[in-house]
């Protein structure tokens, strides 16, 4: 008999978390599970992702903090045998209830460094109980350490699995032959990609190419945010003809294509897919070395390089030699599909999911 898989997350806006639990939803194994969406409201980018036999519920709540009742009270209607929750703060604020559902297991995907990421004090008042849950999910050993050593995570609960990319789905979305209009036919394209919030560290990227003002290198960054009339004030500020914000696009897959370079700012993450996607897309990465699975995703010469972005000018004159050296960077599409496609990262989902019956 299938199981009752149940994916929980607030929205499917553009995001990691949502661009992972996407990928899970679509390709679990319909012979074991039967898969559902809640929602805390139906919205975003990936909705038009979701394979059609996907059940999605939406229970209309519009703030993580106003949903516990109304969450719980679904859960306990839907019966699944496992409860997948994919987002940091909304797992934590179910945790403490979770052992009034006696026959569900459940799963919490981390989503980030929580000690880095969780300032709000009753947030973390709610991590007390994260060993409430059966396994959690990090992402990178440097998630897992955070976890055990700042949250007081028992090991046993811990299972490190990377993310998986959906190498089909990049194929099909770079089956257009249109490069991207915005791009420079004479300059270095050079390409952004995340949420325009303090985490992604695009102040420092804009500073590191007030250094690069009087060469043919062009940054373009895809997203919205909270923060992206400050990133405009400084824009101007430093003079940045160079710099081109470009919004929200359905095919960014396309940009990460025509790339001369992709560039990851982060002050810290939990496994930045966009590095995985980047290579996939056949371009070389360069990120700031901050905590998150960096150090496990670059191999240095092979498929990109990492340096601290606070010393800006040494940033950019790295940014210069790595598209110099940009032939050295072979195969990249091939080594991702390789370490990280789906049918190499599953498996390891299967093991946890298995071992909760």
């Amino acid at each position: 008999m299938k199981k009752i898989l149940l994916f929980i997350l607030p929205d499917l806006c553009a995001g990691g978390a949502e661009r992972i639990t996407t990928i899970l939803v679509n390709h679990v194994d319909r012979d074991q599970f039967l898969p559902k969406l809640l929602l805390l409201k139906k919205a975003g980018l990936y909705l038009d992702m979701l394979k059609k036999d996907v059940e999605v519920i939406d229970i209309h709540v519009y703030k993580i903090r106003y949903s516990l009742f109304k969450l719980l009270k679904a859960i306990r209607k839907l019966k699944p045998d496992i409860a997948f929750c994919g987002y940091g703060e909304l797992n934590a604020f179910i945790a403490p209830f979770l052992p009034f559902f006696k026959k569900t297991r459940f799963i919490a995907r981390e989503t980030n460094i929580v000690s880095e990421h969780v300032v709000r004090r009753e947030i973390l008042f709610f991590y007390r109980f994260y060993n409430n849950f059966h396994k959690i999910i990090a992402q990178s050993e440097d998630m897992k350490a955070d976890l055990i050593e700042n949250m007081r995570i028992r090991p046993e609960k811990i299972v490190k699995i990377n993310n998986p990319i959906d190498m089909d789905l990049i194929t099909k979305k770079l089956s257009s032959i249109e490069k991207p209009g915005e791009y420079f036919k004479d300059k270095k394209n050079i390409l952004a990609v995340g949420s325009l919030n303090n985490r992604k560290g695009f102040d420092n990227l804009l500073k590191v190419f007030s250094f690069l003002k009087s060469l043919a290198v062009h940054l373009f960054i895809i997203g919205e945010g909270p923060e992206k009339k400050k990133l405009l004030e400084l824009k101007r500020k430093l003079a940045l003809d160079n710099v081109s914000f470009l919004g929200l696009k359905k095919n960014p897959f396309i940009y990460m294509k025509h790339a001369d370079l992709f560039v990851l700012s982060s002050r810290y993450e939990g496994f930045p897919n966009v590095l995985l996607e980047a290579n996939a897309c056949g371009t070389p990465i360069f990120a700031n070395h901050c905590k998150g699975g960096i150090d496990e995703i670059i191999e240095s010469g092979i498929n990109g390089e990492y340096a601290a972005i606070e010393d800006h000018k040494k940033f950019s004159q790295r940014i210069l030699k790595i598209l110099k050296e940009k032939e050295r960077y072979k195969d990249l599409r091939e080594r991702t599909e390789k370490k990280y496609s789906i049918n190499n990262i599953f498996p390891f989902y299967y093991d946890v999911f298995n071992s909760l019956r």
